[in-house]
């Protein structure tokens, strides 16, 4: 398993985590069966947004004795109110249900504490500029909740939160179905049955998000990165083609800022197939060939940094030259970060020779030498 910073936390999660919501049908014998296998995989970063409190004494009941071997991401505002999940910013249940989590989690404290599902801008700030952050703050202070996080599918108020000096990392959905998608406050236009014929490459804010964030050092963890299995089936997908998990797991990430993607697990065997990403082939991963060639909404023109680009007789690596390009684009100057990550390159787009090659191996058609030559002005500048 490899280890990813989760932006400036000084936490190191695994590429591949635990969204946790799927234990909610299994009893405490399956749940830690599924958590057993997750860190026999190396696996140290779960999800609990859950309020349902069986699903939430189980998982407490698995980790217990082994707490310090993992990170979790614990919800403020997700409740428990007459038999049914209720998401709140009644303070009272806030704190109540938080409570909750702790006890039944048997820990005296969550890594990341996350503010529960924000997809309005206009909530997004209230909650900023009212109890409810001072709540989550006091928290933190307190020691109860060591980072402070922010969940949600909406990529405008996601810029806000990695903007705002106070979210130190966002958990969102991230797949490459959605991320054609327009920004929405309304979740479910994302699951769609069809998407607009005139889509196509990632939506500009959603690039621009994940920039932000690598840009702040706003870690992002990824929820929905199967796109709730739809992208499985031929049938189902919006490409008219399926993916393996391991091309999606790849694919987001590939996305700047991403530091692990928390899948669902029913069974140890689904953690298995996940965790078999660390070992795939470079074949297997490849979600680009599957997009560029499917009957819908392929990617042209747009660099998903990929990696199919390679080798490089010059030995750059492109898609770092890239996501550096896309990043210092994004600014006036370029920061002395993004100079210093560039020059600290073995190779850089200073070394194209501008054979080509990459462009004939690039399934979205992306001018590469001329990529190479702006990066390479860009940098060049004092």
């Amino acid at each position: 398993m490899r280890y990813r910073e989760l932006g400036k936390t000084g936490l190191k999660v695994s590429e591949i985590g635990l969204g946790a919501e799927w234990l909610e049908r299994h009893n405490a014998e399956e749940v830690k069966a599924v958590i057993d296998c997750c860190e026999g995989c190396g696996i140290n970063i779960l999800d609990c947004w859950m309020s349902e409190p069986n699903v939430r004494s189980n998982i407490g009941n698995a980790l217990k004795g082994r707490r310090e071997k993992w990170i979790i991401q614990g919800h403020f505002g997700s409740t428990w109110q007459n038999g049914q999940y209720v998401r709140t910013r009644d303070m009272d249940k806030v704190q109540e249900a938080f409570s909750d989590l702790l006890t039944r989690l048997q820990t005296d404290y969550i890594d990341l504490g996350m503010i529960h599902f924000v997809d309005e801008e206009a909530e997004f700030h209230r909650i900023m500029e009212g109890e409810f952050l001072a709540y989550v703050k006091e928290q933190k202070e307190k020691g109860m909740i060591r980072h402070i996080g922010m969940s949600t599918h909406n990529p405008k108020v996601g810029k806000l939160a990695a903007l705002s000096g106070e979210i130190e990392m966002i958990l969102f959905s991230v797949n490459p179905a959605f991320d054609l998608l327009p920004a929405s406050e309304d979740m479910n236009t994302y699951f769609a049955d069809t998407y607009e014929e005139s889509l196509g490459g990632i939506n500009p804010e959603r690039a621009e998000l994940y920039q932000i964030c690598e840009q702040q050092g706003v870690g992002i963890t990824v929820m929905k990165g199967y796109a709730g299995g739809r992208l499985f089936s031929a049938q189902t997908s919006p490409f008219g083609v399926a993916l393996t998990p391991v091309q999606c797991l790849h694919y987001a990430l590939t996305r700047p800022a991403v530091a692990s993607v928390l899948a669902g697990f029913d069974t140890p065997e689904h953690v298995r197939e996940a965790a078999s990403y660390e070992t795939a082939s470079e074949e297997e991963k490849d979600y680009a060939s599957v997009l560029a060639n499917a009957p819908h909404h392929a990617y042209s023109g747009q660099c998903t940094y990929c990696g199919h680009c390679a080798p490089c007789p010059a030995g750059i690596d492109i898609a770092m030259v890239n996501k550096l390009y896309d990043l210092a684009v994004m600014q006036q100057e370029v920061p002395a970060t993004l100079r210093a990550h560039y020059e600290g390159l073995s190779a850089n787009a200073a070394d194209c020779i501008a054979c080509g090659g990459c462009e004939t191996r690039c399934p979205f058609s992306v001018p590469v030498v001329e990529r190479m030559a702006k990066a390479k002005e860009l940098f060049g500048k004092a």
